[in-house]
Order: structure tokens, then C-alpha cells, then sequence
């Protein structure tokens, strides 16, 4: 039973009758002012140019009153109209929330989900509800609380819809993965981020992106929880979501949390692997590893995540490897944490082009410290396959710089460049990447190698090699060792060498790297790198 007492129809009817009233008025207002505003003077004396003056004035005032009404009258109509439409749309809002609760119910009974809907979000820690089977997204995951600190996961939907986020989690728990998409249609939802974690352990992970079904997008992984209490290592992003069977790309994955700063350093979390394509689409990126905490003995920062592999569509790029944490200024500091490695660019299977590798970490500086060492920088991941068929392969990821230390014994060495990735049928290697430069000290650190051109594999040419790293600064004619050049890559039948690396500079210096051999049918050979 309807409980509006207005009746829209009888409304509408109201307003038409509105409107064509003042149709009528307007037409006669226009026809009136004509021969009211240009009444001429009976004579050429004053009275009677006054009177005519007169009967103009007045006829000009009731023109301006008139269009003021006219304009009252038509805003009153639209209102008239408009209620009118609010209280159709309610009545059959009504009718289709009756409906559609008479199709629900048997599924709600039978299956714990609706036909068509959206899910409920879930209570703090609850997961939260499937969406429709036919249509409707997942509900969302609640938060974490105190009684439930991990994050609840999100609600897959049906056949059309989104996954539901997962939840974030508390001071000490994990996030939620996100609800997986409709079979045939719609997004993963995203992962929930971590909370902080306790003193002493691993902080919580993130929640891992939910996956689409046919044709949509992975969801991103949360990021992991940062260590509040020392000591206490930072936790691990979650892993993107996969990418729909026939399209849709992979999630990025999350970011690994910080380690916590403290008397003994502790690492930072893995940044999550990206999530992989389906048919068609590119993959998903790696979460960046999370940074050694600030302590006397700095820690080693976290890999970063692949990136997802593709068969028609672009690897993703691997993430970037955290920071070292510093050594402590007071009292007989510790060693620098080394960077963490860089996560490997995604493969791609038959077109498109290879990830790129990602960079590794810098090493942690030394203080004060005249007992130890700073951090060594990470390697620098390698680039992706470019497709079997077609592309070109990534480009290899940077390696660190090495940590300086103020008054201890060694800087740290550079981390070495990641080599290029294989191009496909047709195409290029990728470049390969620099090396890391040695970090300054007394003893300076050596620099990081650079990184190998990637190979063509038919027809294309080889990557270039990375240039090799600088070596640390040290006391006046010291010197770390240069990094050498990486070697260009190969060309198969048609194509062209890949340049070599130059060495870096160093004592002693860092020799170049070899040019790349040329296509045996056509091509010229890659030019060694030059010295240091």
C-alpha cells in the first residue's frame, strides 16, 4: 500500500494547466503593448504631451510587472512538475524494491546471496557480502578493531560486478584480500593495507587484489604494515590480483612496509609480485620493498615484486628494492644495511614488450661507527622477455649506490645492473642497467658492474650494456675500484650489435664492455664501451 497522498498524475495534468494559462497571459500581455505604449499626444501643447507621456508610463510599468509574474509563474510550473516526477520515481522505486525483494528471497534462503544486488560491507573484521548472482558488486570488508584486527575480505560478485576492497587492518593485523569480479564481467577489488604490527615480530602483510573472471582488471595489493616497536620488520605488500581470462591487466602489487628503527635494525617488507594478464592486457607492477629501520645495525631493505606476465600486452615493470637503514650516530655505531634487489620485470608470451627490471636499493650509511662497515647497494633486477612472437625485451634495472660511512672501515660497493631482457622474433634486447656507485669512506667502497645488453632472438638488435658505476670517494689519491661496462647485446640474422657499457671511473678504472656481434645477413657490430 502506497502511503503518498498526491497523485503525480493529477499533478502533471495540474501543471500542463499552468503552463497553458500563462501561454494565454503571456500573448496577451504582448498584444496589449503595442497600443498602449505608443499613445500619441491629441496636440502640440504641454498638457497633452503630458497626458500622452503619462498613459506611456504606465503602460511601460505594467509590462515590467507583467514580466516579473510571467517569470514567477513559469518557476512555480517547474516546481509543479518536478514534484511531480519525484513522486512518480518514488512510486515505482517502491514497485521495483517490492519486485526485487519477491526474486531475492529464494536465493537469499537458499544460496546466502541475492539475485540482484549489491553486497552488504562487513562489520568491523567481517568479511563483507557476495553481490548478486546475476548482478551486483561485493560488499566491502570491514575494518579491523580491537576484538578483530585483521581486515575482513571483500565480497566476490556474481556474473557482472566489482569485488568488494578488503579491509584495513588494526594496530596488529592484516588487510583484507579483495573480492574476486564477476565471472563474465568486472574488476577485483583492492587489497586492504596492513596496520603497524607488534614490537619483536613481522608486521602483517597486506591483503592480496581479488581476481576478475573473463574480462576485467586484477585488484591492487594492499601495502604492508611499517613495525611500530623495535626491533619489528616491516611486512609484505600483498600480491595484485590476476587480470580477466580474455582482457584485462594485472594489479600492482603492494608495498612492503618499513622495518622499525631500534637497537638491532630490521628489514623491510618484499613489495607484493604484480598480478598476471589474461589473453589480452599488461601485467601488473610489483610493489617497491619496504626500507631497513634506523639502528646500530641497519637492515637490508625488501625485494620488490615481479611484474605480471602477458600473453598479447606489456610485462609489468618488477618494483624498485628498498633502502638500507643508516647506523646510529651514537655510541660505536653498526654496519649499514644493504639495499634490497629489485624485482624482475614480467615475461610477455607472444606480443608486446617485456618489463622493466626494477632498481636496486641504496645501501645504509655508517654514522660514527670506526668498527663497521656501510651497506652495500642492491642489484638491480633483470628486464623481461620481450613476446615470442613480437617485442622487445625490458631493460634491466639500476643497481645501488653504497652507503658512505663518516669514520669506519669501508663504504659500501655499488650494486650491479640487471641484465637486459631477450626481444622476441621481431625485436630488440633491452639495455642493460648501470651499475651502483661504491659508497665514500676511508676505504671507499667499489662500484657495481653494469648489466648486459639483452639478446635479439631473429630479427632486431641487441640491448646496450650499462655503464659501470663510479667507485667511492676515499682520502686524497684513494679511490675505489671503477665498475666495468656490460657487454652489448647480440644480434642474430638482421640486425645490429649493442654498444658496450662504458667502464666506470676508479682506481684502477673499469674496463668498457664488449660490443654486441652484428646479424650474419645484415647489420653492424655493436662498438666496445669506453674505458673509465
Amino acid at each position: 500500500m502506497s502511503f503518498v497522498i498526491a497523485a503525480p498524475e493529477v499533478m502533471a495534468a495540474a501543471a500542463t494547466d499552468l503552463a497553458n494559462i500563462g501561454s494565454s497571459i503571456s500573448a496577451a500581455s504582448a498584444a496589449a503593448a503595442g497600443p498602449t505604449m505608443g499613445i500619441l499626444a491629441a496636440g502640440a501643447d504641454e498638457v497633452s504631451v503630458a497626458i500622452s507621456a503619462l498613459f506611456g508610463s504606465h503602460a511601460q510599468g505594467y509590462q515590467t510587472l507583467s514580466a516579473q509574474l510571467a517569470a514567477y509563474h513559469n518557476q512555480f510550473v517547474r516546481a509543479l512538475n518536478a514534484g511531480a516526477g519525484s513522486y512518480a520515481s518514488a512510486e515505482a522505486a517502491n514497485v521495483q524494491q517490492t519486485l526485487l525483494n519477491a526474486i531475492n528471497a529464494p536465493t537469499q534462503t537458499l544460496l546466502g546471496r541475492p539475485l540482484i544486488g549489491n553486497g552488504a560491507d562487513g562489520g568491523p573484521g567481517q568479511n563483507g557480502g557476495p553481490g548478486g548472482l546475476l548482478y551486483g558488486n561485493g560488499g566491502n570488508g570491514g575494518a579491523g578493531d580491537t576484538a578483530n584486527p585483521n581486515g575482513g575480505n571483500g565480497g566476490s560478485a556474481g556474473l557482472i560486478g566489482n569485488g568488494g576492497a578488503g579491509g584495513a587492518g588494526a594496530a596488529t593485523g592484516a588487510g583484507g584480500a579483495g573480492g574476486n569480479g564477476g565471472w563474465l564481467y568486472g574488476n577485483g577489488g583492492p587489497g586492504g593495507a596492513a596496520g603497524l604490527g607488534t614490537a619483536g615480530g613481522v608486521s602483517p602483510a597486506g591483503g592480496a587484489g581479488g581476481a576478475a573472471g573473463l574480462w576485467g582488471h586484477g585488484g591492487a595489493g594492499g601495502a604492508g604494515g611499517s613495525a611500530s616497536g623495535a626491533p619489528g620488520a616491516g611486512g609484505a605488500g600483498g600480491d595484485g590480483g590476476r587480470g580477466g581470462l580474455l582482457y584485462g591487466d594485472g594489479g600492482a602489487g603492494g608495498a612492503g612496509g618499513n622495518g622499525s628503527n631500534g637497537v638491532t635494525g630490521v628489514h623491510g617488507g618484499n613489495g607484493g609480485a604484480g598480478g598476471a594478464a589474461g589473453l589480452i592486457g599488461n601485467g601488473g607492477a610489483g610493489g617497491d620493498g619496504g626500507n631497513g629501520g634506523l639502528s646500530n645495525t641497519g637492515a637490508s631493505g625488501g625485494a620488490g615484486g615481479a611484474g605480471g606476465a602477458a600473453l598479447i600486452g606489456n610485462g609489468g615493470d618488477g618494483g624498485h628494492g628498498g633502502n638500507g637503514g643508516h647506523g646510529n650516530s651514537g655510541g660505536a655505531g653498526g654496519a649499514g644495511g644493504a639495499g634490497g634487489a629489485g624485482g624482475a620485470g614480467g615475461h610477455v608470451g607472444l606480443i608486446s614488450n617485456g618489463g622493466n627490471g626494477g632498481a636496486g636499493g641504496n645501501g645504509g650509511n655508517d654514522n660514527s661507527s670506526t668498527l663497521a662497515d656501510a651497506g652495500s647497494g642492491g642489484a638491480g633486477a633483470a628486464g623481461g622477455n620481450g613476446g615470442l612472437f613480437y617485442g622487445n625485451g625490458g631493460v634491466g634495472g639500476r643497481g645501488g649506490n653504497g652507503g658512505f660511512s663518516s669514520a669506519g672501515t669501508s663504504g659500501g660497493d655499488g650494486g650491479i645492473g640487471g641484465a637486459g631482457g631477450i626481444g622476441g622474433l621481431i625485436g630488440s634486447g633491452g639495455g642493460g642497467g648501470d651499475g651502483g656507485n661504491g659508497g665514500q669512506a676511508p676505504t671507499p667502497g667499489n662500484a657495481g658492474d653494469g648489466g648486459a645488453g639483452g639478446n635479439a632472438r631473429l630479427i632486431g638488435d641487441g640491448g646496450r650494456g650499462g655503464n659501470g658505476g663510479e667507485g667511492g670517494d676515499g682520502p686524497p689519491g684513494v679511490k675505489g675500484d671503477g665498475g666495468n661496462g656490460g657487454n652489448g647485446g647480440n644480434a642474430v640474422v638482421i640486425g645490429n650489435g649493442g654498444n658496450g657499457g662504458a667502464g666506470g671511473f676508479g682506481i684502477p678504472v673499469g674496463s668498457g664492455g664488449a660490443g654486441g656481434s652484428r646479424g650474419v645477413l645484415f647489420g653492424t657490430p655493436g662498438a666496445n664501451g669506453a674505458d673509465g
